[in-house]
């Protein structure tokens, strides 16, 4: 599937899309995701709320993941379910691939309510937005205690499951792999996200923790622990990847040599011992110095000016890729 949206995306663009829906929500059905995981799926897919009826229950989802509680509800289109229906929100016209999302999405919440198997329980117990006594029913499902010791692991879908708990999960950062690890010695596919170890009644936290680590790992470092990245991740948690920061942008406006010398500056104890390790002359690299910082609109080896490329060059990581491909601002 993944090869043939690839070959289809020169040559139609629509019908990439559609096929891009249908994998979308294969691989969300494949990882055992139940209602609320389908329903933020769709959600992100059509940048509107996505809700669903089930047992005369309603529960609706944002494009952001969160859960939508006011009482006004504007079913733009709607499809019938065995157990009930499922919907759009969307305002004014309806959008090229919403049909084919809200298809997709009653196919997948039909058979996600066939099977309730033990991944839609994980899923339900490291969903922030879940009420904490249906958290705790779904860890009495998976058999784990809420005091008990656990720790999320985040990786790509298609990385093989673990011998513990597992489903996919949709996030702000696409879909990624959640394991439940019970025992802190599970053996790691790479590439990986490790969140802190928690009771399993902050799964929540441990999974956010884990997705921004996963989001954060690179060939020279597979694995990345949550841990590690310290206050850092509390400004992770806080950032929105679609809306970039100045900052970042800024950083990412930066040509490639460009961006290496501002990283070496910072990393530097001084202007000098930053020329030899760049392998530039002195008087280069305190020009180029000045320029870097008209460009980001500040010093990046003042005490001010390090923290606030720390933050950035740690937020550019995690910013969404569609911008960075779409964005005007970038020099390639």
């Amino acid at each position: 599937m993944q090869d043939l949206v690839g070959r289809l995306t020169a040559l139609d663009p629509d019908a990439s899309e559609t096929l891009k829906v249908i994998s979308y929500f294969d691989t969300l059905s494949a990882g055992g995701a139940g209602l609320d995981g389908l329903l933020r799926g769709a959600a992100v897919l059509s940048g509107v709320v996505a809700g669903a009826e089930r047992r005369s229950r309603t529960t609706r989802y944002s494009p952001r993941g969160l859960l939508v509680t006011d009482t006004e509800i504007h079913r733009s289109l709607q499809r019938t379910t065995r157990s009930g229906s499922v919907w759009l929100e969307r305002v004014g016209p309806p959008h090229a691939n919403d049909e084919m999302i809200l298809e997709r999405l009653g196919l997948a919440v039909d058979l996600a309510e066939a099977r309730r198997n033990p991944e839609s329980a994980l899923e339900t117990a490291l969903d922030s937005a879940a009420p904490a006594d249906e958290r705790a029913k779904a860890l009495a499902r998976l058999r784990v205690r809420p005091n008990a010791h656990v720790r999320l692991i985040a990786t790509a879908t298609e990385a093989p499951v673990m011998c513990a708990p597992s489903t996919v999960v949709p996030t702000r950062y696409g879909l990624v792999r959640a394991t439940l690890d019970l025992t802190g010695d599970l053996p790691l596919t790479e590439p990986a996200g490790l969140g802190p170890r928690l009771s399993a009644d902050r799964a929540p936290e441990s999974w956010e923790g884990a997705v921004i680590a996963y989001r954060l790992t690179e060939p020279e470092t597979p694995v990345v622990d949550a841990t590690d990245i310290g206050a850092l991740l509390i400004l992770a948690q806080a950032y929105e990847p679609r809306t970039p920061h100045d900052d970042v942008r800024a950083l990412a406006r930066l040509d490639p040599r460009s961006a290496d010398i501002v990283r070496v500056l910072v990393e530097s104890d001084s202007v000098r011992s930053a020329a030899a390790a760049l392998g530039m002359h002195h008087s280069t690299v305190q020009a180029k110095h000045e320029s870097l910082t008209r460009a980001l609109g500040y010093d990046p080896r003042s005490i001010t000016g390090h923290a606030r490329y720390i933050a950035a060059a740690l937020l550019l990581r995690l910013t969404d890729p569609a911008w960075l491909v779409n964005s005007n601002h970038l020099q390639r």
